[in-house]
Parts: structure tokens; sequence; C-alpha cells
């Protein structure tokens, strides 16, 4: 049976950098909305895998080849048009600023985020440190360059969660509780 949320084509993007919890927030919110799931990290992490490169590799040479962040943002504007999805990406909220119903930015100390690299890519914290800030440096330099996007401006969002003081079950009840306050919205600009 297809939820109400995605019957009103509701499509939600979650932002945040390496290892704040958006995958986790955005795969438990598409599972509890019954929208379908979109990882731009993913196809990031694929375009990586066929060129023989590690993260920070295709990092770095994104940030002079514009065209591998042209790609993953069309794909990310395809789903969103798509609708009943949601989208979890570094810059997805502000790709998507004209598309989603619902930005939602997911925030962490480093400290903590490093921690959770570590744990998810079984790395040591030197290696996760070095790897995470090599990427948000990397990420920081090339959005604001390519697109004038500043990531430590969270005005695009319609909610920030900071994932260090909530837990996950928090988290995604917060965020449900966002979500279905715009289904309301939406259901009640169907009936008008």
């Amino acid at each position: 049976m297809v939820s109400e949320a995605c019957r009103l084509g509701l499509v939600v993007a979650v932002s945040g950098l390496p290892g704040s919890g958006k995958t986790t927030l955005a795969r438990a919110l598409a599972e509890k909305l019954g929208l379908r799931y979109v990882s731009l990290g993913m196809i990031f992490r694929g375009i990586a895998r066929e060129r023989g490169l590690s993260l920070e590799e295709l990092s770095r040479i994104a940030e002079k080849d514009r065209s591998i962040d042209e790609l993953i943002d069309g794909r990310a504007r395809e789903e969103a048009r798509r609708g009943c999805v949601v989208v979890d990406g570094h810059i997805s909220v502000w790709v998507l600023r004209d598309l989603a119903h619902l930005k939602i930015l997911v925030v962490a100390p480093q400290e903590v985020r490093v921690e959770r690299v570590a744990s998810r890519d079984g790395k040591s914290l030197e290696d996760a440190r070095r790897e995470v800030v090599t990427r948000e440096e990397s990420e920081r330099r090339r959005f604001l360059e390519f697109y004038g996007i500043d990531v430590s401006n969270y005005e695009v969002a319609d909610l920030v969660i900071n994932t260090a003081k909530f837990g996950v079950e928090e988290m995604v009840e917060l965020a449900c509780e966002a979500a279905e306050l715009i289904v309301k919205s939406l259901r009640e600009a169907r009936k008008a």
C-alpha cells in the first residue's frame, strides 16, 4: 500500500557533513514515511570505485572537474521531480531548495563525526580525522566556488537537528513530526 506522503509526492532533502547522521536519518525517515531513499553519497562512492580512486582523491579531482558534481546534482533533481523520495546528500538541501517540501540539515561537532566515521568505516581515529577534514575542506571550497553555497549557512534548512544531542529515535521523531506537518499542508492544498 502506498503511503499518503508518497501519494502526495513528498520530497525531503537531508544534508550534513560526513558522520553527521544524515544517512541514518534519511533511511529511517524514508522507511517511516513510505518513501523511496536515494543517497547521493553512494553515487559519489560509485564514481570513485569505477575510477579506482579513494573518496579523498575523487574529492580533489572534483574541485577542478565540475562535471562530477553536475552529474550527481542532476540525479538529485531528477529523483526529486519524480517525488515520493528522501534524498540524502551533503548539499541536497541547497541543490533541491526549490524542489524539496522539507529540507533537514543534521549537524554534530567534528570530534563526534570523526568517531562515527572511524566506527562505521573500521578506520583508526587518525585516519578518519584526516579523511573527514580533507573531504570537508575540499567540499567547502568546491561548493563555495561552483555554487556559491556556504555550508555553514543554515538559512536554507527548514529544520536543523544536532545529532550529538539527540539519539537516533529522537532525531527521527523530530523529522517525522516536521514531515507530518508538511503532509498535512499538502493534503489541504490538494483539497482546495
